[in-house]
């Protein structure tokens, strides 16, 4: 019985699929995608680079944070900044800023996809829209030396929204994104003002970059 629970949560969160006599693992992009997983996967680097990102924010600002897990790190580092305006669609960002004080929050609503803990569609785009802010933090699945890239069209859409509706617009990524594809295109890393990567980055990939005029950060551990 215990099993059979374990297998429920996963089929919950989208990792496997079920079916008569069985179970199967669904497609990476999906396991991937899962915000469990991503809960996970390089806490130390995405830490770093959340510290980082925090030095580019100003008491007074609007920032806008997308569903990514880097994102998440750099709201738990918000309450020294207020006041501040928080603009966002992933749950678990509301959760947590809604907790600070001095802090205003505006969600964005749309339709919720629970293996990403996020709220995405039209209504969210639309939401996005009828904003401004003064720096958007994102992240993404994968980056090459001149796109960034994720492997759902949903996730893609939104992002795109993000970008155009903020004044700054930064990239948060942890090394083992580099040198990566994905199924859809986001952007070309030169529409993004500043792409901030953890020490881990090897250093020439960070050459090819900068001579392809990407603003590279580097955060320290």
């Amino acid at each position: 019985m215990t099993v059979h629970r374990d297998l429920d949560e996963l089929e919950r969160q989208g990792v496997v699929r079920k079916f008569r006599g069985g179970v199967s693992a669904q497609p990476s992009s999906v396991f991937e995608s899962n915000v469990e997983y991503r809960l996970r996967t390089a806490k130390a680097e995405k830490a770093a680079v959340a510290r980082y990102a925090r030095t580019m924010i100003e008491p007074g600002m609007a920032v806008l944070l997308d569903d990514s897990t880097t994102t998440l790190g750099v709201a738990h580092l918000l309450p020294d900044l207020a006041p501040l305006t928080v603009i966002t669609n992933f749950l678990e960002v509301i959760k947590t800023v809604s907790r600070m004080p001095d802090i205003r929050l505006i969600s964005l609503g749309g339709e919720y996809y629970p293996t990403h803990d996020s709220f995405l569609g039209v209504p969210c785009m639309e939401a996005i829209e009828s904003l401004r802010a003064d720096v958007l933090f994102t992240s993404t699945s994968a980056v090459s030396a001149t796109h960034a890239f994720h492997q759902e069209q949903e996730i893609v859409l939104v992002k795109r929204a993000m970008m155009r509706s903020a004044g700054r617009k930064v990239l948060l990524i942890d090394h083992g994104k580099l040198g990566g594809t994905a199924l859809h295109q986001l952007a070309p890393l030169t529409d993004f003002d500043d792409v901030v990567v953890d020490g881990g980055a090897p250093e020439d990939i960070l050459r090819t970059l900068r001579d392809r005029r990407v603003n590279v950060h580097v955060a320290d551990a």
